[in-house]
């Protein structure tokens, strides 16, 4: 709870300038607890109060840093183009000069990050500085967020390319793939900070339309170029992420069309083909990480329904004619987030070690089903996760932003 005795308000002429940023987080946590704002929000909002902050701080500090900071050699495209290379693709030892060869679930360290880095960097100061605004009502965080979403998609110098033609590369065997579009699940905090920030004061509205603008090429490019409707067809995570983001973006570009069409996918496609009647997912535990895949492909599952429940579509409560539901998934999942020892399976073959951090699906799960034992699960867990795989698959790292 807030500690009362830390708000201090700092009296200007007239009772209505009674204005802080504790007398604000007072009013905001009032909201909630009066019914404006759920209780597991009031809650997200105090314990990460703080770490916001911080944050916050030090993103107010950084210069924006976009795709055409750093170029690869390897690259196919141009320099406002992003850029990746296949995660588990290596050189082959015995003959360095052919195509590169797999090793699922080993990360070759040597693969050009760079851009992949920079989107997640974006992702997390335009996170943090739009929760703090969220807390605060400051536009000084508005002001610094849109530095850097005018420098990814507005400014002629800087900005990046809609389409991804060039990401999860390998070397010898493809210039770029589909599944590549996986790496832009970094982009649904910057697009849902857009939505939040776009009506404060300092936001020039010119540039609010020719940013709309870019996610509505993006959207267009990921449903009709190949490489997107390969992605949106994918049997597993993949395809899960694809609908996720295209569903993020949707909601900032107000396409309904595009809405609709996420919510079908959730229904028709996800819920039946890749849960189990369990609750599990199969394709996911057949991998060589499987908790750590299942864990993603469930935070993801969770993000559909939280960005496309509304008053007509309640994602929530829906289950298939056999019974297959969102919940299920949490509860077959949630016994080994919070002891991760009791565990069914062989321990992932890498990053085992840093696997569960603060999931949203804890989160979001707890404020739609009212389960208590979620939430302080989360609390107990890493808010601040700094291991380069678990940022990579971790691209909701704000909550507070993402409650209605």
């Amino acid at each position: 709870m807030i500690n009362f005795s830390k708000i201090r308000l700092y009296k200007k002429p007239g009772f209505n300038k009674l204005l802080s940023p504790w007398f604000f987080c007072f009013i905001l946590t009032a909201s909630f607890a009066s019914g404006q704002g759920s209780a597991v929000e009031t809650e997200v909002v105090t314990e990460l109060r703080t770490h916001i902050l911080t944050e916050a701080g030090w993103a107010m500090t950084q210069d924006p840093i976009t795709v055409t900071a750093e170029t690869s050699p390897r690259s196919a495209g141009g320099k406002h183009d992003f850029y990746s290379e296949g995660d588990y693709w290596w050189p082959d030892t015995l003959n360095p000069a052919a195509p590169y060869i797999q090793r699922d679930g080993l990360t070759n360290p040597d693969n050009f990050t760079a851009h992949r880095l920079a989107m997640i960097r974006f992702s997390r100061i335009v996170g943090a500085l739009t929760s703090a605004y969220k807390i605060t009502g400051e536009e000084k965080y508005v002001t610094w967020a849109f530095r850097h979403i005018n420098a990814w998609f507005i400014d002629p110098e800087t900005k990046m390319n809609p389409s991804l033609l060039y990401a999860q590369a390998i070397k010898g065997r493809a210039t770029g793939r589909g599944i590549g579009i996986i790496d832009t699940i970094h982009l649904m905090e910057v697009a849902q900070g857009i939505l939040l920030m776009q009506q404060a004061k300092s936001v020039n509205q010119q540039q609010v339309a020719e940013v709309k603008n870019w996610f509505a090429q993006y959207i267009n490019w990921l449903r009709n170029h190949q490489y997107g409707k390969d992605e949106m067809e994918a049997k597993n995570n993949h395809g899960t992420c694809w609908a996720m983001q295209v569903a993020s973006f949707a909601k900032l570009t107000g396409n309904k069309e595009v809405l609709d069409f996420c919510r079908n996918r959730y229904k028709s496609v996800f819920l039946p083909y890749q849960m189990n009647a369990n609750g599990s997912f199969p394709q996911e535990l057949r991998r060589t990480k499987p908790y750590g895949y299942s864990i993603f492909n469930l935070d993801a599952m969770v993000m559909l329904c939280q960005i496309l429940s509304d008053k007509e579509n309640n994602l929530w409560q829906y289950e298939t004619i056999d019974g297959r539901n969102i919940r299920k998934g949490i509860n077959y999942l949630y016994p080994y987030i919070a002891n991760k020892s009791k565990w069914p399976l062989k321990p992932d073959v890498m990053y085992w070690e840093n696997w569960p951090v603060a999931q949203p699906f804890l989160v979001f799960g707890a404020q739609a089903f009212n389960e208590d034992d979620w939430l302080e699960t989360w609390k107990k867990l890493d808010h601040n996760p700094k291991v380069e795989e678990v940022l990579r698959n971790l691209p909701i790292r704000n909550p507070v932003i993402w409650f209605d």
